[in-house]
């Protein structure tokens, strides 16, 4: 069957794509990513994941397991990868059989906030910056996220004793650009709606004599990490509970063996309030606490798109979210007064807002989620596919 796609302001027809699509890093949003390219895309993809564990050892090694792996990469017409694999090992083991090359940058190494304790290495660094150099094409997940890259790419190369690679600077601009990543956008109406397959019911989960039943419902919907910076989430919430205030808390979000403290004295001393705590391994059912959320709160340091936000957006939700990072981007600028907030005092103030004022819904909000929907965004991806496997089919 042949695509219809426009290219370079022109209609044009090509057979399907056969895309190989490499995940070193199998897990939370680069999952959600990955499966959602493969399936929506009108290519033909097939994905080769590596479990979501040990980042460091997956940006060294990856590239040599997807090479034993897949001893055979010219069956592709084109390769796209997350920037965690290394690109220029991936492409100089494979030689002359490697296909174009797309490297998807969710995050890089040049600025990620260090754990409490921890210092820069820069190979990683150095990684992200010979993978875009190996790659035909860069994709950023945000127009925040290319500007910080290459804001902090002079910085990271000014320190080299000698022969520093300025010269990489341009050459990995000009090979870049930006598409968001996708989400699952549901209607009431929908046959899938979430609410209709749950396996949970969030609506029950408090005694009927609890003074907290009726109160909205916030959510943390993050990795358990330190970049998401739950200390400053969970803080609010001890003071505004101190106040008697009543609100219900569900707290969701991927999570490894060892995450933040806070996170088991929030189990503690928020019992009572706690609808849900933990990772939702069933997709309706995490769809389900999305649709059933008031509010979803960001205390990020770091954050580059803000997957996890936009789902509940589109789900209903009213975020409050720091006036930082890919927020303001995000959220389009005529709520920025409303959802974004800028410091811990001011998010408890605007928390204690909703809970006593009520939570006012912002309908407009919502449907502009719709824009990073998959159906909008994979047309995108595909196109972009299509202009580096030249002459493949065209009619």
């Amino acid at each position: 069957m042949l695509l219809q796609l426009s290219l370079l302001g022109y209609t044009v027809f090509m057979e399907p794509l056969n895309i190989l699509f490499i995940e070193p890093f199998y897990g939370g949003s680069h999952k959600a990513f990955a499966d959602g390219f493969a399936h929506y895309s009108n290519h033909k993809v097939q994905l080769f994941t590596l479990p979501a564990r040990f980042w460091k050892w997956r940006m060294r090694g990856a590239a040599l397991e997807a090479v034993r792996s897949i001893p055979e990469p010219s069956r592709f017409d084109l390769v796209c990868a997350a920037a965690m694999l290394s690109l220029a090992d991936l492409k100089a083991l494979w030689g002359t059989s490697c296909p174009p090359l797309i490297a998807y940058f969710h995050e890089n190494q040049l600025n990620y906030p260090l754990a409490p304790g921890e210092t820069r290495d820069f190979h990683y660094g150095f990684t992200d910056i010979t993978t875009g150099l190996a790659a035909d094409r860069i994709i950023f997940n945000s127009h925040y996220h290319k500007q910080a890259f290459f804001d902090e790419l002079p910085r990271f190369i000014r320190p080299m004793p000698d022969t520093r690679p300025t010269w990489a600077i341009e050459a990995l601009r000009g090979k870049s650009t930006v598409i968001y990543p996708g989400i699952e956008v549901f209607q009431e109406n929908d046959s899938v709606f979430p609410r209709k397959n749950a396996k949970i019911d969030f609506s029950n989960t408090l005694p009927a004599d609890s003074p907290h039943r009726k109160g909205p419902l916030i959510l943390w919907n993050h990795r358990w990490e330190h970049d998401k910076n739950p200390e400053s989430f969970f803080h609010t919430l001890f003071s505004l509970a101190a106040e008697g205030l009543p609100f219900r808390l569900a707290v969701a979000g991927e999570h490894f063996t060892r995450y933040p403290e806070v996170f088991s004295k929030a189990r503690t001393l928020l019992s009572e309030r706690i609808v849900h705590f933990g990772y939702i391994e069933n997709r309706s059912d995490y769809y389900a606490l999305l649709h059933h959320a008031d509010i979803v709160v960001s205390t990020a340091y770091q954050e580059n798109f803000g997957l996890s936000i936009a789902e509940a957006v589109a789900a209903g939700c009213v975020p409050l979210l720091p006036q930082r990072l890919s927020y303001p981007e995000l959220i389009p600028s005529e709520y920025h007064s409303a959802c974004l907030y800028k410091s811990e005092e001011d998010l408890t103030k605007r928390l204690r807002g909703l809970i006593t004022d009520g939570v006012h819904s912002y309908p407009a909000l919502r449907d502009a989620m719709k824009s990073f929907s998959w159906s909008v965004v994979s047309s995108q991806f595909d196109e972009l596919c299509a202009q580096h496997v030249p002459t493949h089919g065209w009619g």
